[in-house]
């Protein structure tokens, strides 16, 4: 046994070490940074089979490339774990995730070595395309590298992005980590046309055997050339039929390479980097690598909570029914009574809970890829032909599909019903994933209407309702089951859309968007402690806002688990009297960092506690007034 295989990771000098280690040094290494994950991410929970699948093409990375003068990118980000202990944060792991901690996705403000911030899918390219035009314009040098995901390939972006660096002919690499999934496993032609590429070792000799007896032939007449340049694109087609996309965009194709061959990874990764003109380098991965659990159950490894790294099984997990599962039971359920009900997922099929309708459904289940602005476009071409289609898709990624939502949904008013998944905090995922934006975004839209239910149960009748509705409408319901608190039981169907008086109050009101019903009943027993007596409105229709409600309180406070500003409370605000006093607690204008859910409304003043001490002062400042 080395020295270097008892040297714990803390104790490395990276990435400045990896280019000193022997092949056998660097073999003990990856099987170091296995274990390293398996261990820590079974106590703090993140994204584990896609960083276990990347452990040798990140050593390789580090090994070729020179970061942070070289900048690498990571789509996505969820696999850039091993990228941020091979710069230097192993010590920090403990802190994964966690409020104040290390983020679970690159971080320029964390690390130079973070080239980019990321969170999102298919975005890598564009911005690698941007940092090599910045790059040539001030005259420096130093690489570009972008590893993208196949499953990160089916979004259209990635192809805008492609495009342009094959026709600016700038020193660009893209790497393909090809795992065959992004985390439902990957559907649409990109994925078929590199499993033929997976396939097709023949293809790669030959070409290469082409190319060496076409560059020898001597300087003919131009028919002749024409002719063997002919010869080599017919070859290309009758060896793969669709042909190599990605040389006929501009990149010279390496690949494919195994993803777990170090050798050949970091021959392969030299060779790109001496090539002056975009790159293509296609790395066959296995998700999961080296940890069985996740090798067989990828999909449940890909975003974990706590585990036991024997077992694989969750520490603490809840038995509760999630809103994604009743989504998911709902529609399954529906389908048979709507044989026109449709369900579209943009590669999360399983995270937004719609396994059951695929496997009853299959003709009706339609996974477009990680394609949010095509999915909500295709959902309103299936409207238009007759069919009531409902697309799950989480709030921080709807965004990606807001021109759509306008111009596709609303502007022809047609039936799409949008489920909007994990809105509100969603804690340790980060800035990148708060669901905090979608009451504001979609609020100002015409013929939209906005349901917030308060519980699972009121999901499932505010699902069969917007059936029944002859234009758009967002139902918006937040990660995991319902809060842990007493709330009123699901009212009839052909009450689904209205809001509920739950207790009147001589000193005030507080209205509460959905599931914030629980920390607003919190807030009135704490006020109420106090001696102070507030009423208690549930929101569970943010849009049509019905005002029958509205008693003319001394003080109405409003309370929702999205941005403040252009939230609820302030459009309840905009349609009051104007002597009206209104108290807003929401999120404040800034991107909320990752964390657990209670520091962070803690820490922002929408904990029960804080949130009773600010409406108490306020109704002591009415009293002071009225005086």
């Amino acid at each position: 046994m080395t020295e270097t295989r008892l040297k714990k990771l803390e104790e490395y000098d990276f990435p400045e070490d990896l280019k000193h280690m022997s092949n056998r040094e660097l073999d003990l290494l990856c099987v170091e940074i296995r274990e390293f994950l398996i261990d820590h991410v079974s106590k703090t929970g993140g994204h584990l089979a896609s960083n276990l699948g990347v452990v040798e093409l990140s050593v390789a990375l580090h090994r070729v490339f020179s970061s942070p003068k070289d900048k690498l990118i990571w789509d996505v980000g969820h696999q850039a774990y091993v990228h941020k202990i091979l710069t230097g944060r192993a010590s920090q792991f403990d802190t994964l995730r966690q409020t104040g901690g290390l983020s679970g996705f690159p971080k320029s403000s964390e690390s130079p070595h973070d080239a980019y911030d990321t969170g999102h899918s298919s975005t890598s390219l564009s911005a690698a395309a941007g940092l090599a035009a910045a790059r040539d314009l001030a005259g420096e040098n130093y690489h570009v590298v972008a590893t993208i995901g196949d499953g990160a390939l089916t979004g259209g972006m990635a192809y805008e992005a492609l495009n342009n660096i094959g026709s600016s002919r700038s020193r660009v690499i893209v790497v393909v980590n090809d795992n065959g999934m992004s985390i439902s496993r990957n559907t649409g032609s990109m994925h078929q046309h590199l499993n033929k590429l997976r396939s097709s070792k023949e293809y790669t000799a030959t070409k290469s055997r082409v190319k060496q007896v076409l560059n020898g032939v001597p300087l003919v007449g131009p028919e002749v050339a024409d002719l063997l340049g002919s010869a080599k694109q017919a070859l290309k087609y009758a060896l793969l039929s669709g042909g190599i996309m990605f040389e006929e965009l501009g990149f010279t194709y390496l690949g494919p390479v195994n993803g777990h061959d170090l050798r050949s990874l970091i021959k392969t990764l030299a060779q790109a980097k001496h090539i002056d003109h975009p790159v293509l380098v296609h790395v066959l991965t296995k998700k999961g690598k080296g940890y069985p659990n996740a090798e067989e159950a990828p999909n449940k490894f890909h975003g974990i909570g706590p585990f036991d790294p024997e077992t694989g099984s969750q520490i603490s997990h809840s038995d509760r029914p999630t809103f994604s599962s009743v989504l998911g039971e709902t529609l399954t359920s529906l389908g048979a009574e709507y044989p026109e009900l449709c369900a579209i997922t943009a590669a999360m099929g399983t995270g937004v809970g719609l396994g059951d309708f695929a496997k009853t459904y299959p003709s009706r289940y339609f996974d477009v890829g990680i394609a949010e602005a095509h999915a909500v476009t295709f959902a309103a071409g299936l409207a238009k032909g007759g069919m009531r289609p409902v697309a799950a898709i989480y709030s921080s990624f709807l965004q990606r599909a807001y021109d759509q939502i306008i111009e596709d949904v609303c502007l022809q008013n047609l039936p799409v019903l949008l489920a909007v998944d994990r809105a509100g905090c969603v804690g340790a995922d980060g800035a990148t994933h708060q669901g905090l934006f979608d009451l504001a975004y979609l609020q100002d839209l015409p013929n939209m209407r906005i349901l917030t239910p308060v519980s699972t149960e009121d999901l499932r009748v505010m699902v069969g309702y917007a059936l029944t509705l002859d234009g758009p409408c967002a139902i918006r319901y937040p990660r995991g089951g319902d809060p842990a608190s007493d709330l009123p039981p699901a009212p009839a169907q052909e009450n689904a859309a209205e809001n509920l008086r739950l207790a009147s109050g001589s000193d005030g009101d507080l209205w509460a968007v959905g599931t914030e019903l629980a920390a607003a009943s919190a807030v009135r027993d704490l006020l109420l402690a106090r001696g102070l007596d507030l009423g208690l409105v549930a929101v569970r229709s943010v849009k049509p806002l019905d005002l029958s409600l509205y008693e003319e309180p001394p003080l109405l406070c409003t309370l929702e688990d999205g941005v403040v500003y252009g939230g609820f409370g302030e459009h309840l605000r905009a349609q009051l009297p104007a002597g009206q006093r209104v108290l807003t607690f929401g999120w404040p204008d800034r991107f909320i960092e990752h964390g657990s859910i209670p520091d962070l409304r803690k820490k922002y003043g929408l904990d029960p506690a804080s949130i009773a001490e600010r409406i108490g002062e306020a109704l002591e400042d009415t009293e002071k007034r009225k005086a």
